[in-house]
């Protein structure tokens, strides 16, 4: 089955959905201990989500960028991802979509949260055909995100260096084998047209 063009793919339970982040040990250890953001990590800054594993291993390199060494897998509530979907906007103009630039530019500048759809990426981090979905977190959205959603920090760089030590030697059935489990997010009407374009 063809894959759609745009879908939000993740890890997800009943009310909860894993995000993935990277962060210096000096964020990511404390927050894996304390099982919350430690008062160093800025709730004042844009903060990326990725529901994508392998986005995110492409945006870390496998846990090697300086400053992106320690990656974090976030399980936040369904509800609190679905507010951010319905408060956010797309990063960039689409025409057809917003009416005309300067109306995309004033919600943009409203908007706690952002939605950019980048290319998925396989295990050898290459580019595919369809798009996996960034959520970027502002103002009243990452503090809500770091405070009120986050309901379990756990700390996925073993796992990351493992899968990466297996695409190294070009066992990708093994590695694949140790992916999260990703399924399509059951998006209703109101946030499917939130995710467009």
């Amino acid at each position: 089955m063809e894959e759609p063009q745009r879908a939000v793919r993740a890890l997800h339970t009943e009310s909860t959905i894993t995000v993935y982040q990277a962060y210096s040990p000096e964020i990511g250890i404390p927050a894996v201990r304390e099982g919350r953001f430690p008062a160093a990590w800025k709730r004042d800054r844009m903060t990326w989500i990725k529901p994508s594993f392998l986005w995110m291993m492409y945006r870390c390199g496998w846990a090697t960028k300086a400053g992106q060494e320690t990656v974090l897998a976030i399980e936040i509530t369904r509800d609190g991802f679905e507010w951010a979907l319905r408060h956010a906007c797309l990063s960039s103009y689409v025409r057809g979509v917003h009416p005309d630039l300067s109306t995309w530019q004033r919600q943009l500048k409203r908007a706690p949260a952002r939605i950019q759809w980048d290319p998925e990426r396989d295990l050898r981090l290459r580019p595919l055909t369809y798009r996996s979905l960034q959520l970027g977190l502002s103002g009243e959205a990452a503090k809500r995100y770091a405070d009120e959603w986050a309901v379990a920090i756990s700390n996925v760089t073993p796992l990351a260096q493992e899968i990466h030590e297996l695409v190294r030697r070009s066992e990708l059935d093994a590695a694949a084998a140790l992916l999260p489990k990703e399924r399509p997010y059951p998006a209703g009407d109101e946030l499917q047209a939130a995710l467009r374009p």
